[in-house]
């Protein structure tokens, strides 16, 4: 990746492009991640795209060109961080504010900056930062696959169709999830409970589940995807369950006062990690619901799983 960084400086890199995730925080703390690519070509989807338009945007989405230890320089209202990018071209832009921000406000605007490549157009973005309001009662925490999206994550061939030949305008949500998590979001008072996804999908797919979102009226939260490729931490992707894991630990840490609402699926080991983060956390997450896409063979397991929640004063449905 380096060499080929050299070699495209050498003849010209192409456009520059950095893409800012919907980021998270509090009135004391803001947390944006983002990442920043070169000749970036994913063309917007239609619901009358043919499978190889679709096909040709995922191998764009997944054939990045990443721009690492570039200067990121990231500007919220008065206070300004840098940052660098990674070997795959992620940063992290943090705030820790003087003071706590005196706004009730949800979305917050923060500017993202590339000083290295001024002269290309999309060297500029602005990031969307969500903070739950004093009036929040509750968070929610929810999977992705299979939880919201059919994905079929127990078949590595339907898996890859779902995946590959379709886009925000044809993946299919279960039926109800739209309605679901607005109700959720509003909550009995009209207010506003945050929603956070944590899934094991890629950044790569980050386009493509916020327009899902979009088009399916799913309400829209900062979400904690993996990062593929070779890296000092781990080989091709990391744990799973250490990523699902560390994402809620690390909300349930930033807001100390809201309590959360998990939801998963029974394909892969999402009660076994909420169960974690229902004893690591007494008292904090009342409620835990899961899909059940496994059918018999997991019923036993997440049964005594349930029962256990149900032990240490939650519940799971």
């Amino acid at each position: 990746d380096a060499l080929k960084l050299r070699l495209r400086h050498k003849l010209g890199i192409g456009p520059v492009q950095v893409l800012p995730y919907i980021g998270h925080g509090t009135r004391a703390a803001l947390y944006l991640h983002g990442r920043v690519l070169a000749d970036y070509s994913v063309t917007e989807p239609m619901d009358n795209d043919t499978i190889w338009q679709n096909m040709l945007n995922m191998y764009r989405r997944f054939n990045s060109h990443e721009v690492p230890q570039t200067l990121v320089r990231a500007r919220f209202r008065d206070w300004e961080v840098e940052t660098t990018t990674d070997e795959e071209g992620f940063f992290e832009a943090n705030f820790k504010l003087d003071e706590p921000l005196a706004t009730d406000a949800i979305w917050h605007e923060v500017q993202i900056a590339l000083p290295e490549y001024a002269d290309h157009e999309g060297a500029r973005a602005t990031g969307q930062v969500m903070i739950p309001p004093t009036s929040a009662r509750f968070g929610v925490i929810s999977d992705l696959d299979d939880t919201v999206l059919k994905t079929d994550v127990a078949n590595l061939l339907k898996v890859a169709r779902n995946t590959f030949l379709n886009n925000a305008h044809t993946r299919l949500p279960f039926s109800g999830v739209a309605a679901f998590y607005q109700a959720l979001q509003q909550g009995t008072r009209q207010n506003f409970n945050p929603i956070y996804y944590v899934s094991n999908a890629p950044w790569n797919l980050y386009d493509l589940l916020v327009d899902f979102f979009e088009v399916r009226e799913i309400p829209l939260g900062a979400l904690f995807l993996v990062s593929l490729g070779l890296t000092d931490e781990h080989l091709i992707r990391p744990s799973g369950m250490d990523h699902k894991l560390g994402a809620i630990e690390h909300l349930l840490n930033t807001h100390p006062d809201l309590p959360f609402i998990l939801i998963g699926d029974s394909g892969e080991l999402d009660p076994e990690i909420y169960l974690e983060a229902v004893r690591n956390h007494p008292g904090r997450i009342p409620t835990i619901y899961i899909r059940d896409v496994s059918g018999e063979g997991r019923n036993d397991v997440v049964g005594a799983i349930a029962d256990e929640v149900h032990r240490l004063g939650a519940e799971m449905l």
